[in-house]
């Protein structure tokens, strides 16, 4: 038999399918395991190689689970909804229901290629009405339901209803701020006499999801609200347009009500101490105390918030927020004032908290009354304060804060010095000044959070309708789910805030009189709940039957990119806890282990163009023009020369043809060297790596494997494919213990010798300890050890060989279900058990050898003590991370100190 990767695949795939092996009940007696990916946006460039890396990681685990006894749940579905489906389809000139559903259908081809064990009985489409049915019957779960502060529980609104009734709000006074918004304090006989839109407006500042007007992140560009999550540095993340601070009609969900759960819960849970700690930052919770200064020649006071009280005697200003309400008296007396807030107020919160910025400020005008030296100091409007976080104000102490320090050197404001020493701990001496600032009345001990709550409205037509309509001023939640997202001739984002489906009248005006809501769900409605649809995919009495949740519960391994730690990570686990509370689900937390998966980046090649000469200049001449720009080319337009990228300046011009006036600025020998650099892949970088490309040429077990060969899972790493053939190598290495050079089967019944045992069992051993802690591509080089031992002793024995191919399924699937058939097992490889190694061959060690370029240690690999020094060179020869430290040198030869080191010298 040949070893022909195609056709290796193709019989692998189709009898998968044919025995449908990846389908899974929702009762087993085995113990469940639940694998997840992050779902993808089903974009139209398609997968590139970076995309795949934390498929083919969760596919090695979900298959080595299954193979360790489990009932595992490993499905694939599409955040179909939102702006870059939306965004693509524009371009495209098509509606987005039919460029959502050719590109979810050529993602599925080419996952396909990879042989990734998706239950795809199980898919999910956010876009689709039988999901966002229930998409939308959780929003109104959630807006049916308020935070019960003295049970720390979601509540439906009914309960509070019943409270108000018999005893007024009374009770909820003091949890004014992030659990509700209501100021008025009224009694039972009072909200009985209330009317029915007095009454809805009331419960309104109370729902967890519920509309208010605030300033929003507006983008013109997209038409659209953004979360504070979708802005970076001012512009929109999706097509970095600009974005400007407005205030407008918004639907929110309280999730600041949550914040202490969602804080506490970070201490149950598998995460990264990273991940954990971005989520917590976002939340940001701070002890301190509020401090009310009096303005001077006023009876109004400024409130600050300050987590360091004890050091209000250093406090030499003020500085407040230019969204602070004393502002808006400011700014018809002052047009300094007014060009300053004008030109905050469209910053960005993360803008404006940059640590490297330019300090801006200007004075008010205003002075307070420091409380406890009785003396005069300015008040200053500064934008790295913001509205939105604390009072909107902070006493200023420059000698212990950067940024007032900074404020105050730019202004040449006063810095005061502490009057005295003490051995005295922080906590103690924020504990004293709490106590002297209430006892003197003018503050008290707060608690403050970062975090606010999210903006629920998107002003775009891709996204899920709300079930709401509103009757004059009542809001009323539609009960015949789902509300159906119409078709429409026009669904570019308009200009003026409101949604494309604002004029659709025939939709949005019911023949009661009532008027649907317009604007549509964001993105992350959707994203926040589809790991419980996969559990219960076609239910359409429930959003999960209530069995089948508590048999999976919660996902045991979630993978996916850093990218989602403050976003779809915090609205999934709000979501969840809420459900939790209602009785809809069984647990508080939605991801048991969340393990964060690296980039692959691309290389990227440039040419530079010098706008004052009209020139392009070669890579070696860059010194001498300093204002060159980095023009990304593509990879084809180049041919490496001696080490070198030449451009094929022809093919550039007839590509580029905005350069054809340009002058050339060449090397001595008349030619073109670009540069390169090692960034995120992109197409707008010219550096996607498809990769059906890399199946199509090597296999899909190969493109696997190297993609786990790479580096840690969690690491970002460059995509170098001279080390792809030694993947290629090695599976045809491992063919060879099968069938000879003449393609006769060479497997025999012989009974294993103790070396051959030993060599199994110590991979055995490694691999198993390996995968659990997802140390994906040392599990690679332990495979590589073992088949190049196995072919070095001749190694040809069924017993052996029936093992180790258990043992590398769940990296190669497809060549092994094709080996393992050959042997004569029946089944599908994957319905094997997993080897259990014994000790008694666990004798001989293996060695750390450093590895280094002309003396440099560069990385270290591990390999037994007793590998010939002609092995330990092969297989470093075929490492993936040679060429990373090559720097384009060539190698002049290698040497290899047994069990001590490996120098690379290059020439």
């Amino acid at each position: 038999m040949q070893f022909n990767t195609s056709t290796i695949d193709q019989q692998s795939q189709q009898k998968w399918q044919k025995y449908a092996i990846y389908k899974v009940n929702n009762t087993s007696d085995k113990p469940k395991y639940y694998v997840l990916d992050m779902f993808p946006y089903p974009s139209g460039a398609g997968l590139h190689v970076g995309h795949p890396l934390g498929y083919v990681a969760s596919d090695i685990f979900a298959r080595y689970k299954r193979l360790k006894g489990y009932n595992v749940l490993h499905p694939m579905g599409f955040d179909a909804f939102g702006l870059p489906a939306e965004q693509y389809a524009i371009q495209q000139g098509k509606a987005p229901q039919i460029t959502t559903e050719e590109n979810i259908a050529n993602y599925k081809k080419q996952l396909a290629k990879i042989g990734l064990s998706y239950d795809w009985d199980r898919e999910v489409n956010t876009s689709e009405p039988a999901y966002y049915k229930w998409t939308q019957w959780i929003f109104t779960q959630i807006y049916s339901s308020y935070f019960n502060p003295i049970i720390q529980k979601a509540t439906p609104i009914s309960e509070l209803e019943t409270l108000f009734t018999n005893d007024g709000n009374s009770s909820l006074k003091q949890y004014l701020g992030r659990m509700h918004s209501c100021t008025t304090v009224f009694s039972a006989m009072e909200w009985k006499n209330y009317s029915s839109i007095e009454k809805q407006t009331i419960l309104l500042k109370y729902r967890l999801a519920y509309i208010d007007y605030a300033s929003v992140n507006w983008c013109e560009a997209l038409g659209t609200v953004l979360a504070n999550d979708e802005v970076i540095n001012g512009l929109s993340e999706r097509g970095n347009h600009p974005v400007e601070r407005k205030k407008m009609r918004q639907w929110f969900l309280r999730t600041t009500a949550l914040a202490d759960r969602l804080l506490d819960g970070l201490d149950t849970l598998d995460w990264t101490d990273a991940l954990k700690e971005m989520q917590r930052n976002w939340i940001g919770k701070s002890e301190g105390a509020s401090i009310h200064f009096p303005l001077d020649n006023s009876t109004a006071t400024i409130e600050v918030f300050t987590t360091r009280p004890d050091t209000i005697y250093e406090a030499t200003f003020l500085t407040i927020a230019p969204e602070h309400p004393l502002v808006a008296a400011l700014i018809d007396s002052s047009t300094a004032i007014a060009d300053y807030v004008y030109k905050a107020k469209n910053r960005s919160d993360r803008d404006r908290m940059a640590e490297v910025k330019k300090v801006t400020g200007v004075f008010s005008g205003l002075y307070a009354i420091h409380p406890f030296r009785n003396t005069k100091i300015p008040v200053w409007i500064g934008d790295y304060v913001l509205g939105g976080y604390g009072t909107g104000a902070v006493m200023a102490v420059p000698i212990s804060d950067a940024r007032d320090f900074a404020f105050a050197t730019e202004f040449n404001l006063p810095i005061q010095e502490p009057e005295t020493d003490t051995d005295e701990d922080i906590p103690a001496l924020k504990e004293k000044a709490i106590q002297k600032i209430e006892a003197k009345g003018i503050g008290k001990r707060t608690i403050n959070y970062r975090l606010r709550d999210a903006g629920f409205s998107r002003q775009r037509y891709w996204g899920e309708p709300f079930p709401i309509t509103y009757n004059k001023e009542e809001i009323n939640v539609v009960q015949e789910l789902p509300v159906i997202l119409p078709i429409v001739a026009g669904y570019q984002p308009t200009k003026d805030g409101k949604s494309p489906l604002a004029a659709i009248t025939e939709w949005t005006h019911l023949p009661d009189g009532s008027i649907r809501e317009t604007d549509t769900m964001p993105g992350f409605a959707g994203s926040s709940w589809y790991f419980l649809r996969y559990m219960d995919p076609t239910n359409t009495e429930r959003f999960v039957g209530q069995g089948i949740e508590k048999y999976w519960q919660q996902v045991d391994v979630y993978l996916g990119g850093t990218e989602h730690a403050v976003g779809h990570l915090l609205y999934a686990r709000f979501t969840h806890k809420i459900l939790f509370d209602l009785g809809h689900v069984s647990v508080d937390e939605p991801f048991k282990k969340l393990v964060n998966q690296g980039m692959i980046l691309g290389r990227s090649s440039f040419v530079y163009y010098d706008v004052a000469t009209n020139s392009l200049v070669t890579h070696s001449l860059l010194s001498h023009y300093p204002e060159a720009i980095a023009i990304h080319i593509a990879i084809h337009w180049i041919k490496e020369i001696n080490g070198k990228d030449i451009l094929d300046k022809d093919l550039f011009i007839q590509n580029r043809k905005d350069y054809t006036t340009a002058n050339w600025v060449l090397e001595a020998d008349g030619s073109y060297v670009c540069g390169h650099e090692i960034e995120k892949m992109s197409k707008s970088k010219f550096n996607v790596v498809n990769p059906d490309d890399i199946v199509d040429k090597y296999g899909a077990d190969t493109f696997r494997m190297y993609e786990m060969f790479l580096g840690p899972i969690e690491q970002s790493k460059p995509w170098l494919t001279n080390g792809i053939e030694g993947v290629y190598r090695f599976l045809r290495k491992l063919w060879r213990l099968f069938y000879d050079e003449n393609d006769n089967y060479i497997v025999t019944e012989e009974i294993p010798t103790e070396k051959e045992l030993a060599i199994l069992h110590k991979t055995i051993k490694k691999v198993g300890e390996d995968i659990e802690r997802f140390s994906f591509n040392t599990c690679v080089s332990s495979y590589m050890i073992a088949v190049n031992s196995f072919a070095e002793i001749k190694c040809h024995k069924k017993a052996i060989l029936k093992d180790f191919l258990v043992l590398l399924s769940s990296f190669a699937p497809h060549t092994t279900e094709v080996l393992w058939e050959s042997i004569g097992e029946k089944d599908c490889i994957i319905t094997a058990e997993f080897p259990i190694y014994k000790n008694q061959y666990l004798q001989e060690s293996n060695c750390e050898y450093p590895v280094s370029f002309n003396g440099k240690v560069r990385f270290k690999v591990i390999l037994p003590t007793t590998m010939p020094a002609l092995e330990v060179e092969n297989f470093i020869r075929s490492h993936a991370q040679l060429e990373t430290h090559t720097e384009g040198k060539s190698i002049k030869k290698i040497i290899v100190v047994p069990t001590k080191i490996i120098n690379i010298v290059l020439g």
